[in-house]
């Protein structure tokens, strides 16, 4: 069991990673610091727009309208780091 929960964790721990460089890039394209013309830049950005736009969508459609500021990564590390606990705590104990 040490060893899904060692997996578990690992997975989460990518996750978590991929969300925080997405919200870097989408600080980092529009000011032109990171230019997306470069091909390595551009299929980062889309990889990590695949992976985390399924669970910060239906995030960013259930809150309010702040005047551009987008707290849904926010709520959905908060949400992560709530299921890694109740995984760890709860099934792999």
């Amino acid at each position: 069991m040490d060893v899904l929960a060692f997996a578990f964790n690992q997975v989460v721990d990518l996750y978590t990673f991929v969300v925080i460089v997405t919200v870097v890039l989408s600080w980092l394209i529009p000011m032109n610091v990171v230019n997306r013309s470069n091909r390595i830049v551009d299929a980062i950005w889309r990889t990590c727009l695949a992976l985390t736009e399924p669970l910060l969508r239906p995030i960013r459609s259930a809150l309010p309208n702040l005047g551009g500021i987008d707290i849904s990564p926010i709520i959905l590390l908060i949400a992560i780091s709530t299921f890694r606990y109740a995984m760890n705590r709860y099934v792999f104990a």
